[in-house]
């Protein structure tokens, strides 16, 4: 009981000492020893890796898991997984949960109506898109989340803990040299040579025993100097061989980030080729009975240099072969000339511009982010690719640039 009160005593006298010295070093009364700079680069480069690794690790998580309410409950179950031992379940998504609601209305709604069965195959694709999210989520977070953690929970804890011993490190040191500094102005002051006409003779004794107890005590700081630097230097070295491991913290991560990317391309490769076949699989089955809105409106329109007569429209449940095509139509050429396109009688729709586009040549119209444009389509252009006018200005316009609003 005894050693642990002189233990907690010294302890107190140490931190004690420790603050009185860092606060007259905060307020210029005391002298501090300053790192080399080689170190002190090391801990501007770690301090740099920790803060933009947490802003990644926290952004990365609301990207996979945007919903803030879900991601606390998911981090809850997780955590009560992990002290339990046992295995996280795999979570259905939002587009798996969203397909099985699609297909259980179908089953309400009949899955032999044309309602029911669109249902049901929008569905199947939807969960499809959730396995793939679910798989991407997957992988994200074991090859990329996991490793970022790993180095915020563990690497930089173990570095902050031994910064942390350095410091204390360096205020004993300071607390040494300073104490050693004071005993050596002392122990002068004390052999100053008296005055032999006006001090007496008992103050010579008094004065030679003042001078070899600050002797002894220039001896004893000088000693716990040597000792506090040894320990500086031994402890600084630990640091900076620490600190110089971030060089392969940043290849570990940048690794990880590859294979982030990697799979955060094949998902959305994945999400591409299930939406094309979708699209594919709707067109075939309900292709005549629910014609794209820009085909049958551009169709209707006459968009020739000589004027003639519109071509007619395929009507819903009309056969294929009773369309009348206009061969003097100039933009079913190769070719299409931007200068004889006339807009349709009806079928145009206003669309927002989300990304500025720059022309790449005189057939496309140079786009800025949030203006309102026209848009409308004619045969034979590609998919990807709209008529824009804006006033008296009119071009190719990429559909992937714009939002269509009616």
């Amino acid at each position: 009981m005894d050693f642990n009160v002189k233990k907690l005593a010294s302890d107190a006298g140490v931190f004690f000492t420790r603050a009185v010295q860092y606060t007259e070093e905060k307020l210029g009364q005391a002298e501090k020893t300053e790192l080399d700079a080689h170190l002190e680069n090391l801990i501007a480069r770690a301090d740099c890796t920790k803060n933009w690794t947490e802003k990644i690790f926290r952004q990365t998580e609301v990207l996979l898991q945007p919903n803030p309410i879900d991601q606390t409950g998911a981090r809850i179950e997780e955590f009560f997984y992990e002290k339990l031992d046992r295995k996280i379940p795999s979570r259905t998504t939002n587009a798996e949960l969203l397909g099985q609601y699609m297909q259980d209305a179908a089953k309400e709604f009949g899955a032999g109506t044309p309602y029911g069965s669109t249902l049901i195959t929008v569905g199947e694709y939807q969960r499809r898109l959730g396995g793939a999210e679910r798989e991407f989520l997957q992988t994200s977070a074991i090859n990329f989340l996991t490793p970022l953690r790993n180095f915020l929970e563990g690497d930089w804890k173990t570095i902050s803990k031994e910064r942390r011993l350095l410091e204390n490190r360096r205020l004993d040191l300071d607390v040494c040299k300073a104490r050693l500094k004071k005993a050596k102005l002392a122990e002068a002051k004390a052999a100053a040579a008296p005055d032999f006409q006006e001090t007496r003779p008992r103050n010579y004794v008094l004065s030679a025993s003042a001078s070899a107890l600050w002797s002894e005590e220039v001896d004893k700081a000088e000693h716990e100097l040597r000792v506090a630097q040894t320990e500086f230097d031994r402890q600084a070295e630990v640091t900076r061989l620490l600190l110089e491991g971030i060089s392969s913290t940043h290849v570990n991560h940048l690794r990880c980030l590859h294979e982030f990317v990697e799979a955060q391309a094949a998902y959305y490769t994945q999400c591409h080729k299930h939406m094309q076949d979708l699209q594919k699989e709707l067109s075939s089955a309900t292709g005549d009975t629910f014609p794209n809105a820009f085909a049958v409106n551009a169709s209707t329109s006459g968009v020739s240099a000589d004027p003639s007569p519109p071509s007619t429209a395929t009507l819903p449940g009309a056969s294929p072969t009773s369309r009348s095509p206009n061969p003097s139509n100039a933009l079913e050429s190769s070719t299409l000339k931007i200068e004889e396109v006339k807009p349709p009688a009806t079928g145009t729709r206003k669309a927002k511009v989300l990304y500025d586009y720059d022309a790449a040549d005189s057939s496309e119209l140079s786009l800025l982010a949030d203006e309102l444009i026209t848009v409308y389509t004619v045969p034979g252009m590609d998919p990807d690719w709209l008529i824009g006018e804006r006033g008296n200005q009119k071009g190719k316009v990429p559909v992937t640039y714009l939002e269509l609003l009616s």
